[in-house]
């Protein structure tokens, strides 16, 4: 199973819940495919660098995880088609990007 990274931002006018229903919603449909969550973060209401959709900003959510090549486009085809995502990006990590992502857990943790 390859490790994988995914960040996408939601439309700003969104509740609270609406926002963790949203972020759920992707969660469980990565879990469906046989995904292992391994860090999930909420990073809030940031300002974009460009509008997006005449919008200038969005709820950022960031999310890791370990899944079989095949989980990933079922994801990010509902993800096209929903209309609370602005954007979003998804790569697939090498060796180096793993460690990186270990230690910066690591100093999450630690700091918290």
């Amino acid at each position: 199973m390859n490790q994988y990274e995914t960040v996408f931002i939601l439309n700003p006018v969104l509740s609270d819940e609406q926002v963790r229903e949203a972020a759920d919603k992707y969660l469980d449909i990565l879990k469906k495919n046989g995904a292992e969550i391994i860090n999930h973060e909420n990073w809030g209401l940031k300002k974009l660098a460009y509008a997006i959709e005449k919008k200038k900003s969005g709820f950022y959510h960031f999310v890791e995880f370990q899944a079989p090549g095949d989980a990933i486009a079922p994801m990010e085809v509902e993800m096209k088609r929903d209309e609370r995502i602005m954007r979003f990006l998804t790569i697939k990590m090498d060796k180096y990007g793993v460690e990186y992502a270990d230690k910066r857990r690591k100093k999450q943790k630690s700091n918290a």
